[in-house]
């Protein structure tokens, strides 16, 4: 046997199948207020919104509308919540978080730990999206709605709401 050919066998027995083909934007994996695990190449080919989200803003409300398209659109669509205390007004700890979504607005879709979406200290995934779109976040519940292609992203200001005109008219035609 010759060493490409063991090197091969030997990738194929430890990457999952379609990990090569996972695009880098979605070349992510994040633990969830619930202690989960969330792996962003799983949901790959189909749209995903990302939220940047806090618990005490006066957006908070738009959580109602974000579970709301999680439900209609779970088996197309991820949505997915990233709480951020970047404008201080995100609660102390992921177990206070994951308590307050759950009570309050009944949240299913993943909520993924607690970390800086804005600034030097964003995370990478908010890095690349903040390149892939040339808008960071201005506040909280600010969305990025990720195109089934994994590469192709849109941005949408806080004052956006989940079911406006404005969002629903890119993520439409993704979901057929």
């Amino acid at each position: 046997m010759n060493l490409l050919y063991a090197i091969a066998l030997l990738a194929a027995a430890i990457i999952p199948a379609g990990a090569a083909a996972c695009p880098e934007l979605l070349n992510h994996r994040f633990t969830t207020l619930q202690g989960g695990q969330l792996d962003l190449c799983r949901h790959a080919g189909k749209p995903i919104l990302v939220v940047n989200t806090a618990s005490m803003c006066g957006y908070t409300p738009q959580f109602e509308k974000l579970e709301a398209l999680n439900r209609k659109h779970k088996d197309k669509l991820l949505v997915v919540g990233f709480p951020s205390n970047d404008f201080n007004q995100e609660l102390a700890t992921n177990k206070e978080i994951a308590q307050f979504c759950r009570l309050t607005y009944a949240i299913e879709f993943p909520m993924v730990e607690k970390a800086s979406v804005t600034g030097p200290d964003a995370m990478h995934f908010y890095r690349q999206l903040r390149v892939a779109t040339g808008q960071a976040p201005q506040w909280n519940f600010h969305k990025y709605l990720i195109a089934p292609d994994g590469k192709t992203v849109f941005s949408f200001a806080t004052k956006v709401e989940p079911d406006s005109r404005e969002l629903l008219g890119k993520l439409a035609p993704m979901l057929k």
